[in-house]
């Protein structure tokens, strides 16, 4: 079963809103997706409870179903302040870990430091997890986006995508949907902005 981690240890940096779209987008591939909540507030668990029954199912790695070997992609929505043994176990149940960075000077540098954490871990160094970064609610022609790039150049680690703040996303969560599950023409623009991420999460 492939994993997805998204990973921050800052709080609000956008973690539950890149799990249940990215969820939303694997069952929308014809994955059989299970989802693991590991937040304090459980908002992905609820995103999933209150999802409609006529679209592609997403499970909770709590239910019965979830543990069906069956299952093709995880996706697991980690808790603020992910670190130490808690860091080391998560990536090795991960192929990929999606970093999550919101435009703020603070939340810059919380997540500076974790990026170089994680470029230190042994599984990371012997290249059998890959690392990416979305920039939440960030414009690409902004200071905090370059200051981002400039550092992750340092890194070697790619930009997957900036994803604009919209309503789109706070009105889709409201009734159990992702972006994946609208008609194309109501989240035209923000598809587009996951392109990238989407070909980096389809490659092996």
């Amino acid at each position: 079963m492939d994993t997805i981690l998204i990973a921050n240890p800052k709080g609000g940096s956008g973690k539950t809103t890149l799990s249940v779209n990215i969820a939303g987008y694997l069952a929308n591939s014809g994955q059989r997706v299970a989802l693991l909540d590991l937040d304090r507030q459980k908002s992905a668990s609820l995103w999933v409870a209150t999802r409609p029954a006529d679209l592609p199912e997403i499970v909770t790695l709590e239910s019965k179903r979830a543990d069906d070997p069956l299952n093709d992609c995880l996706v697991v929505d980690s808790p603020a302040g992910l670190r130490g043994k808690n860091l080391a176990y998560a990536l090795k149940l991960a192929h990929k870990v999606i970093v999550p960075v919101s435009p703020s000077l603070f939340d810059l540098n919380a997540s500076r430091d974790f990026l170089q954490l994680l470029a230190e871990e042994k599984i990371i160094r012997k290249g059998k997890c890959q690392i990416g970064v979305v920039g939440m609610r960030m414009n690409a022609r902004t200071r905090a986006a370059t200051a981002l790039e400039n550092f992750l150049a340092e890194l070697g680690l790619p930009i997957l995508a900036y994803l604009r703040e919209t309503q789109v996303y706070v009105n889709a969560a409201f009734e159990g949907k992702s972006l994946f599950d609208l008609p194309p023409h109501q989240a035209a623009r923000e598809l587009e902005q996951w392109e990238f991420l989407l070909d980096w999460i389809n490659k092996d």
